[in-house]
């Protein structure tokens, strides 16, 4: 069996065809095709085309863990969740788990620092809230006290804040809906009381 034809993908561009014999055989990424460094007229046995074929398989799957990345950071959790429900065997999950983890696309305390910096850009939020997003996130108690204890947002302010936003809404015109809110959100009764009393006061 001979390698007849590499041809780049027309959908995927980053991904390459191989034809053996005048026929679609198994496919690779690009960078998975230099480290194998195949090339048009090479011989195969049955044995290389059968390992070059799990390979190929193989590949697919972290081709997908990277188009899952890219969309945004995740956590070390996340990405092994997507892994079992892409059914990839526990050899080949650990296997990409340690090639992100090497080219540092696996970093959980990196992860916690752009949550809480997306989610602080996106609307006034508590350090309570974030810490419970954190932990449904799987990081550790211990990355996510050293990251929001790294944050220096003044929750007051951020209360604040939100309070002033609330308040233009009907619906949050009542005191007891507008704490109730609140607390869901994370702050703390006593917090949410003070700045409510601060607000009026100033009115």
């Amino acid at each position: 069996m001979r390698i007849t034809a590499i041809k780049q993908q027309e959908k995927l561009k980053g991904r390459y065809s191989i034809f053996v014999d005048e026929k679609y055989a198994f496919s690779l990424s690009d960078t998975a095709l230099l480290d194998t460094k195949l090339f048009v007229g090479q011989d195969l046995s049955e044995k290389e085309l059968k390992e070059y074929k799990e390979l190929s398989a193989d590949d697919k799957i972290y081709g997908l863990v990277l188009r899952y990345l890219a969309i945004r950071p995740r956590s070390k959790w996340e990405i092994e969740t997507y892994l079992a429900r892409k059914h990839s065997p526990p050899p080949l999950q650990e296997k990409i788990l340690n090639k992100l983890s090497i080219n540092g696309l696996i970093d959980d305390e990196a992860f916690a620092r752009a949550w809480v910096d997306n989610r602080r850009l996106l609307k006034p939020i508590s350090k309570r809230r974030l810490q419970l997003e954190l932990k449904q996130k799987h990081v550790s108690n211990e990355i996510i006290g050293q990251v929001l204890a790294e944050d220096e947002t003044d929750e007051r302010s951020i209360l604040k804040e939100l309070v002033i936003r609330k308040r233009k809404q009907s619906k949050y015109q009542d005191n007891d809906k507008l704490m109730a809110y609140l607390s869901r959100q994370g702050f703390g009764y006593g917090d949410i009381k003070d700045t409510l009393t601060e607000i009026d006061e100033e009115n």
